[in-house]
């Protein structure tokens, strides 16, 4: 189906295809975006309909002709200072048939609009009662014998122009039109015939009133793009009302009215005076940013302001007669597209920054701003009430502190529009005293951003259940009035586009457990149910490993290549991913594989890429300081990978005949300690060991599991001369193995054997040849034969290894190296069931509760691959009152511990939320074991001003709180002097703490990123078939 009122200006350019003698339409009973959408949307009234804008419709033709077609008329501003307009001008809209001679006929209209639908409903072919008067709703309605000679229609009735659009691309959708037709290429899905099937579909309200995306931070990407594919503007790149068509098509595919054009490269209705007209045609609502006031754009104040007279200053304080002059242009140019303009009002400072003033100071100053722009408002729309003209103030970074700590007053008729903290946690939402405000409260929310820790806008890494688990929250918090995204250039953000935007239209239907259903909606609709549930697997998954750190945070450090198995897992992981995601693109018709090529394969195989860069860095790095030999090999991995990540960019730009040339330009590669992009992909730093000289400890070297040191030899891990090692210990209810590195560290090869001290210490290999000709390292796997080791319970015993070589008994310049395995066969109770401490740690994924407990309907939920490892756990229902630690519901752990420590820290990994309900009701969580009194802990520190609690720059790149780099918040101390039975309580003190992982260190826990893997769960796992050897349980192979 090709567009609704796809206009193109008459005397320019091509002319989209706007024939509206459409296919018919095989409708399933329960369609995407089907349901009532509660009665009212949301918490606003349906009803309220903004000031109208100037007539602009006019039609050609006559009922002779058969044929009508519709223009849209408007005048162009021709002063970029002093509003004036010129002749009018007007785009082509769709030729409409007058009369039909089909016996089954598509009849779409708007209620008191359209004559046609109007005779309908006088002849009570269908009631239109539900939808009468509401806020962008439709009826879909077959009926018989609508008019004389015409048999069956397919009535599409809308309240609005809006509601007949989304009623009209709807029917499109669900015969097989993607909204990402045009902008990813998704095929549309060719059928012998479609039919509609019998009955009605309401659809009442959506459940956000204004719903859009703003494109910031286009440059080098999407600048790039506009450059090479649309003809300059007067003041720089294109960005043109042909790019814009294809832009506000998007949007309303999407179900979506609200707009924020491009902010640093653009000027909207500088750059093309047709913009605005066009989105009006549309019925795109526009806005402008958090930063734009009263219509404008932020480069028209540098490019016109001095002409205003004054300082030519951006300072309200200093320069108010020229800035609102400025503001009362943007006022003039947008009135007459009344019905399409969200004003933003106040300031901030010029370039998306704060008023260079105390905050005492900047609240007087965007006070008085506020009172001259709503003047202004008044003065231009003479004779409309000026709380019904839509307006925004957006409580961003500092103008949140503003508001919060001193008193800002907003008038009650603007909507509040919070925001999160640019990486996805909202700081702050409408409290109880809030919510009566006429102008209600939105949420303005990020995909992509500039600024502090680092910039992420490369690819997708959002985690589409975080994204459930915040707007949810907004939406029952009835900040429901405006949701608008931050979306960076669209493309490659096509999936969380779509996501967020559904949400918005029905959040009631996407609840907190409905990422696999939406997603196997969205992926049948796009490449054919029959791979829906691959593409589910891989996206769901794809999700959790890109959002754990964002690709621009990545370095070497991070991820440990010698505890857990951790690095190693990961890149496992990946692997799979890819596997999977390869299986999928190879199956599909080759028309298809383009869309998959750019949505999901790019970004599965752009960030293994990136993870396998930084890993082998890592390893390189570890490798040098063990100066094995194969630290050049990794070096050498590391550059070809690097070059890998290039060639899936040029794949990317070079696919379609490179329709999307540039939109992979951003770099992501060599961040060095500074938030802005780099100017080039760099590579990590790597380093090479000289191939052509021996160490002098030998031929060989020797590492192990858990520990940086290397032996023969001396290193500043170990003490000097002292040549052994010894491994994490082995009991029943840790990993099944540990390693043992046996690597080269020379010119000669030499054939090795290990040999443990007791039969029941087993060795896998057992003896091997490593160096020269052969090259290759060797991991050699430690396990024990529980069966043969001393019987339970037993107190360590330490197992000595012997590693002996045939280059001679002496290593170089030193003895021979030996390993020793500490071993301990412990027991616990037959009827035991919980997690059992090995090596003095116990590692909990939080939804394994040995019991939750539910008051006063207050209880726990999980929120499925919800995380970085598994999934979240937190309070329902998200308005419940605080619960204090104690007395509200509890989770529960059964663990049992064998050390006798006095002081065990217990760490929660909790999802990095931020104080949303306000500084009465900060997050926190309570803890403690048995019966001692729990320990209350809020781990989200207190707002400065309009900035960020302590640790937050950690808490959002590790995407957690309670990392050493967020302020260790979630650890606690606790005596646990007593072994045996304990029983580990969390209290959830507030909704909106979600908690992911429980770490319980009795002195034994090693560096993780991830956190250990989850402990042995007795009751659930069973000895001598439990791994435990890292925390995915995958198959870890060829890792060194």
């Amino acid at each position: 189906m090709p567009g609704i009122g796809n206009y193109s200006k008459r005397t320019k350019n091509i002319r989209r295809d706007p024939d509206p003698q459409w296919v018919w339409w095989n409708g399933p009973p329960h369609p995407l975006h089907g349901g009532d959408g509660g009665p009212n949307g949301g918490s606003w009234n349906p009803r309220q309909a903004p000031p109208p804008s100037a007539r602009h419709n006019t039609t050609a033709g006559s009922p002779t002709s058969g044929k009508t077609t519709v223009y849209y008329t408007y005048q162009p501003t021709t002063n970029f200072i002093n509003y004036t307009v010129g002749p009018a001008e007007n785009f082509t809209g769709p030729t409409l048939i007058n009369n039909s001679t089909h016996k089954t006929v598509i009849i779409a209209g708007t209620i008191g609009k359209s004559d046609v639908i109007n005779a309908l409903l006088d002849d009570q072919k269908f009631s239109e009662l539900q939808i009468r008067g509401k806020w962008e709703s439709y009826i879909t309605h077959v009926i018989d014998n609508p008019f004389p000679g015409t048999d069956r229609a397919l009535v599409i009735a809308g309240s609005d122009m809006r509601g007949t659009i989304y009623g009209l691309y709807d029917v499109s959708e669900q015969i097989g039109v993607s909204p990402w037709w045009d902008f990813a290429d998704v095929p549309i899905k060719k059928s012998a015939g479609v039919w509609a099937l019998e009955g009605r579909k309401t659809q009442r309200s959506p459940s956000v009133k204004y719903r859009g995306f703003f494109i910031n931070d286009e440059q080098p990407a999407l600048t790039n793009w506009i450059n090479d594919n649309y003809a300059p503007g007067p003041y720089g790149a294109g960005f043109n009302h042909y790019f814009h068509a294809r832009v506000f098509e998007l949007l309303l595919r999407l179900k979506a009215n609200y707009f924020w054009p491009a902010e640093w490269s653009s000027m909207f209705n500088v750059d093309d005076t047709a913009n605005q007209p066009l989105a009006d045609a549309y019925g795109i609502v526009m806005g402008s940013s958090h930063t734009e006031p009263m219509m404008r754009a932020s480069n028209e104040w540098p490019t016109f302001g001095k002409q205003y007279g004054g300082n030519g200053q951006w300072a309200y304080n200093s320069n108010n007669a020229s800035i609102e002059k400025f503001f009362r242009y943007g006022a003039q140019r947008a009135k007459p597209y009344a019905a399409s303009s969200l004003f933003t009002m106040a300031m901030r400072g010029s370039g998306d920054t704060a008023i260079g003033l105390t905050d005492e100071q900047a609240i007087v100053v965007v006070e008085n701003a506020v009172k001259a722009q709503i003047k202004i408002l008044t003065e231009v729309f003479n004779g409309t009430n000026v709380t019904e003209i839509p307006q925004m103030w957006c409580l961003y970074k500092e103008v949140q502190g503003y508001y919060e700590q001193h008193g800002l007053t907003v008038p009650d008729h603007i909507t509040l529009l919070w925001a999160d903290d640019n990486w996805g946690n909202i700081r702050r939402l409408p409290l109880a005293n809030e919510k009566g405000r006429s102008g209600g409260a939105g949420v303005y929310y990020h995909i992509d951003y500039v600024g502090d820790p680092r910039d992420y806008k490369w690819i997708n890494t959002i985690q589409l259940e975080k994204t459930v688990e915040q707007m949810q929250l907004a939406y029952a918090r009835s900040a429901d009035r405006i949701w608008v995204l931050n979306v960076g250039d669209i493309k490659p953000l096509e999936i969380p586009i779509s996501h967020f935007l559904d949400m918005a239209y029905d959040a009631p239907k996407w609840s907190y457990d409905s990422v696999p259903d939406w997603l196997n909606q969205w992926a049948a609709l796009s490449f054919g149910a029959e791979h829906a549930d691959g593409i589910v697997s891989v996206l769901e998954r794809y999700g959790m490993y890109a959002a754990r750190r964002k690709y621009e945070l990545m370095d070497p450090s991070f991820y440990s290549v010698i505890n857990y198995n951790e690095a190693d897992a990961v890149l496992a992981q990946w692997q799979k991913l890819a596997d999977n995601a390869q299986g999928i693109y190879d199956d599909l018709d080759e028309e298809y594989q383009a869309a998959f090529y750019e949505m999901i394969l790019q970004p599965v195989l752009g960030g293994q890429v990136v993870y396998q860069i930084y890993i082998n860095a890592a390893k390189n790095e570890q490798y040098v300081a063990q100066k094995r030999s194969s630290a050049n090999d990794k070096a050498m991995e590391v550059l070809d990978y690097f070059k890998q990540d290039a060639k899936l960019t040029q794949r990317y730009h070079e696919l379609l005949d490179g329709k999307w040339n540039h939109i992979l330009d951003q770099t992501h590669l060599g961040y060095r300690g500074y938030w802005q992009q780099p100017m080039r992909n760099t590579a990590p730093p790597l380093a090479l060991v000289q191939e052509l000289e021996t160490s002098i400890g030998g031929n060989l070297g020797v590492g192990v599991e858990g520990n940086n040191s290397t032996v023969s030899g001396d290193d500043v891990y170990h003490d000097n001369s002292k040549n052994t090692l010894v491994l994490p210990p082995m009991d029943p209810y840790g990993p099944k193995t540990r390693w043992i590195d046996i690597f080269s560290r020379g010119m000669d090869g030499c054939r090795w054997n290990v040999t443990p001290w007791a039969d029941y210490v087993r060795v896998s290999p057992a003896t091997g040849f490593t160096g020269g000709d052969n090259g290759t390292d060797t991991r050699v796997f430690v396990s024990i034969d529980w069966a043969k080791a001393p019987a339970a319970p037993n107190t360590t015993t330490t197992i000595n290894m012997n590693i002996t070589s045939s280059c001679g008994k002496k290593w170089g310049s030193y003895n021979a190296p030996m390993v020793q395995v500490p071993v301990q066969n412990v027991a616990i109770p037959a009827d035991f069931v919980g997690f059992v401490e090995s090596d003095k740690h116990i590692s909990i994924e939080a939804e394994h509760t040995t019991r939750n407990s539910s008051i006063n309907n207050i209880s726990y939920s999980t929120l499925p691959s919800h995380g970085r490892t598994l999934s979240g756990v937190t309070l329902m229902p998200v308005l419940a009152p605080s619960q204090p630690a104690g007395t509200g519901p509890v989770l529960e752990y059964d663990i049992y511990t064998f050390t006798n420590v006095s002081k065990a820290n217990v760490s929660l990994l909790i999802s990095p939320s931020q104080n949303q309900n306000g500084a009465l009701r900060p997050l926190k969580y309570g803890v403690a074991f048995d019966g001692d009194v729990p320990q209350t802990v809020q781990f989200v520190g207190n707002y400065t001003g309009g900035g960020y609690p302590p640790g937050w720059l950690g808490a959002v790149a590790d995407a957690v709180w309670g990392l050493s780099s967020s302020g260790n918040t979630t650890t606690t101390m606790h005596n646990l002097s007593k072994t045996g039975k304990h029983t580990l309580k969390v209290w959830a003190v507030e909704p909106g703490v979600v908690i992911q992982k429980i770490i319980v260190d009795l002195g034994g826990l090693r560096y993780s990123y991830l956190g250990p893997p989850e402990s042995f769960r007795a009751g659930v796992d069973k000895v001598g078939t439990f791994d435990g050897t890292n925390f995915a349980g995958i198959a870890v192979e060829d890792v060194i």
